[in-house]
């Protein structure tokens, strides 16, 4: 994890950027925001590395406390996609890093065609 230190922290900053404040105290949208952050260094969907019962949950989480970023993913993307995707868009880049996605089954529905 010390090794991605800087994919951790890019996300921290855009959880932050993203937080509603209303959504409940700062320190508690620090943790979330570090949580997912963590969890998005992961090899499974981000649900799961969460150990959330499904997306719908994650969806949920992230429209609570980073609704303006949640209202961005009108595609419906996976979020650890759309994450980096937006990490990406913010730094003007065209060709993006993928997150960790080493084992998962899912891989040609993420990365397939768009």
């Amino acid at each position: 994890m010390q090794a991605r230190r800087d994919e951790i922290d890019d996300l921290m900053g855009l959880l932050r950027d993203h937080t509603d404040p209303a959504a409940g105290s700062a320190e508690a949208a620090e943790a979330v925001a570090w949580a997912i952050a963590c969890a998005s260094l992961g090899d499974q969907h981000l649900w799961q590395d969460l150990r959330l019962p499904s997306r719908a949950e994650l969806s949920a989480l992230i429209g609570h406390w980073f609704p303006a970023l949640a209202a961005r993913n009108t595609q419906h993307m996976k979020w650890k996609k759309f994450f980096y995707r937006q990490l990406c868009l913010r730094e003007d880049l065209l060709i993006c890093k993928s997150p960790s996605c080493g084992v998962c089954s899912d891989h040609s529905l993420c990365f397939g065609a768009e």
